[in-house]
């Protein structure tokens, strides 16, 4: 039974060495490191930023969009008439220290 284990065993190891070079680092013992291409294809590094991308989500959102916005917003007369008028400054330093209480 211990034969067929030793045969099962090494023709494993034959497959193992045989596959690629790594095996030949993984039976030294020693790790191997390689090196990975940069994402860059350009020095610009504003290349890197994952903006404006199809899908992106929010982070699609152009940081100059702010320039481009219209006209402010001018509420109607119909809602300016039902806002309340603003408190004076001695009612909200009176609500400021009832607050801090």
């Amino acid at each position: 039974m211990s034969s067929f284990f030793n045969k099962l065993k090494s023709k494993a190891m034959n497959r193992k060495s045989g596959s690629h070079d790594k095996s030949a680092s993984t039976t030294s013992g020693e790790q191997s490191f390689s090196i990975q291409p940069h994402p860059a294809k350009t020095n610009d590094p504003a290349d890197l930023q994952r903006g404006n991308q199809p899908g992106g989500g929010l982070g699609t959102s152009d940081p100059m969009a702010a320039h481009h916005a219209r006209d402010p917003h001018v509420p109607s007369q119909q809602i300016m008439n039902n806002l309340e008028e603003p408190l004076s400054r001695e009612e909200l330093r009176a609500r400021g220290a009832e607050l801090n209480k």
